[in-house]
């Protein structure tokens, strides 16, 4: 496997007296498409939100995120806004409320390009027309003056994809990018993530609770419970084979067909629910 373009080593963070991650360790290598699995609340997101320094307010960190030989959780905010849409960019959940409604698509593309590459006016809008074509929006040169409203959902995380790869980041943390899409349209943008990680070498982090969603496009697998990653290795071993008792009755829970079994049941909840543990405004 190549070097990696980003390392996280004992992450562990805090919100008020709870620790959320425990001592992550993940490494994303170029080229490859990396897996982060795990239930509901098992810090699966908050991973990628503290490789960005977007984590919410009060929270504390420790560990490493190294990008570029530098610990991302050790930058002054003034030098990580350099590194945020430049070298690591991050899809959301859900283009509904990523995107700005009142912002046309090219306004949003054009807006960093502009602070980070320093484009002209003109040449940003030719980019954003040019990425909008790569992420396969039809007739990019009307679409980039469209709001995200006139868009339907599979099209609006096309768009926040690009956004994302606008500056031309080596890293790429796309968080459930498919979770609100029927199913013909996830593949669509499960297959243009795979593609553009193959053609731009682009490292992907793909956080997702769908097992199946991870066999169709990962080429490595880590899987968290509880705030730590309790088994790593390649797809085709983690799911057929796996070690933990963890990942085993992950794989036990999913559907099977009318006649199987039921599926199994994982026993316990995670340690917090939502963010709890945030001091209360004021406190």
């Amino acid at each position: 496997m190549t070097s990696s373009a980003l390392s996280v080593e004992d992450l562990r963070v805090s919100i008020g007296e709870q620790e959320i991650l425990r001592g992550v360790d993940i490494a994303l290598a170029p080229g490859r498409v990396h897996g982060l699995a795990g239930e509901s609340g098992s810090g699966k997101t908050m991973t990628g939100l503290a490789a960005l320094g977007l984590l919410p307010h009060g929270s504390r960190t420790a560990g490493r995120v190294t990008l570029g030989g530098r610990n991302l959780l050790d930058l002054p905010q003034r030098e990580l806004n350099k590194v945020r849409g430049r070298e690591i960019a991050m899809v959301f959940q859900d283009p509904a409320t990523s995107l700005h409604p009142m912002l046309t698509i090219g306004r949003q593309l054009t807006e960093h390009m502009r602070h980070h590459l320093g484009l002209g006016r003109a040449e940003a809008r030719a980019r954003a027309i040019d990425l909008l074509g790569q992420v396969r929006i039809p007739g990019p040169a009307a679409a980039v003056d469209r709001y995200p409203h006139q868009f339907s959902g599979g099209m609006r995380q096309r768009v926040a994809i690009a956004i994302a790869l606008a500056c031309g980041p080596k890293v790429l943390i796309a968080d459930e990018p498919t979770t609100a899409l029927d199913v013909t349209v996830q593949a669509g943008v499960l297959r243009l993530l795979r593609g553009l990680c193959d053609d731009l070498g682009l490292a992907v982090l793909l956080v997702t609770h769908d097992l199946g969603v991870m066999s169709a496009v990962a080429d490595d697998v880590s899987v968290m419970k509880d705030g730590l990653v309790v088994e790593t290795g390649p797809r085709g071993r983690v799911l057929r084979e796996p070690d933990h008792p963890y990942t085993r009755a992950l794989l036990d829970a999913l559907p099977r067909e009318p006649s199987a079994a039921r599926p199994g049941v994982i026993p316990g909840t995670p340690p917090v629910e939502g963010f709890d543990a945030l001091p209360k405004e004021g406190s």
